[in-house]
């Protein structure tokens, strides 16, 4: 991705293209429709941008960062961890609910962006699993296959509650048993 110019019609542009894929799904962005929503020329966009697809990328990692944004550590015993552990899944499922059914063609196509982001996902993961194991909430297993399970249950079920559009309330209920189960799988 080029550097762009950072301007507020820079701000705008990416807005709009998020706005339209939000309403018609990533695949539906186009410049023509960006600059049609805007009423702006040719010239102003291709000067910040090279195409579409670097809008959609800088809306996709803006998501990812505000998704991020929902991991906030505060447990102090065995029972707040696990809650912790529920509830930050859960929050990351509600967060990206609506995004992702949007997104998901455009995030499967983009792996570069989807493994950076495993890879914060990994180290969170491991950070939270050593606290586990250093209370005893935890029994000892492989890390890093225990990161590589959770990223692809969440990534998995999210994929799936998203494809077949489940109600958020149902897609939250199912994915709260689940990972539940998960998670008593792990417990010491």
């Amino acid at each position: 991705m080029s550097e762009h110019i950072k301007d507020a019609i820079s701000e705008q542009i990416i807005s709009a293209a998020g706005e339209i894929a939000a309403e018609e799904g990533a695949h539906k962005v186009t410049v023509c429709k960006i600059l049609g929503r805007l009423g702006v020329t040719n010239r102003v966009f291709y000067n910040r941008f090279s195409n579409a697809d670097e809008v959609l990328q800088i809306v996709y990692a803006r998501s990812v960062e505000k998704t991020r944004e929902c991991v906030h550590p505060n447990y102090t015993d065995r029972e707040s961890f696990i809650a912790f552990c529920l509830d930050t899944a859960v929050e990351v499922l509600l967060q990206t609910y609506e995004f992702k059914i949007h997104f998901s063609g455009y995030m499967f196509e983009h792996d570069s962006l989807t493994e950076e982001n495993r890879l914060w996902w990994a180290r969170g993961i491991k950070t939270h699993y050593q606290y586990a194991l250093d209370h005893g909430y935890a029994k000892e297993v492989d890390p890093d296959m225990l990161c590589y399970a959770i990223w692809c249950f969440c990534r998995g079920y999210y994929a799936d509650a998203v494809s077949r559009q489940l109600p958020k309330e149902e897609a939250v209920r199912c994915f709260r048993f689940g990972f539940r189960c998960l998670i008593d799988g792990l417990l010491a």
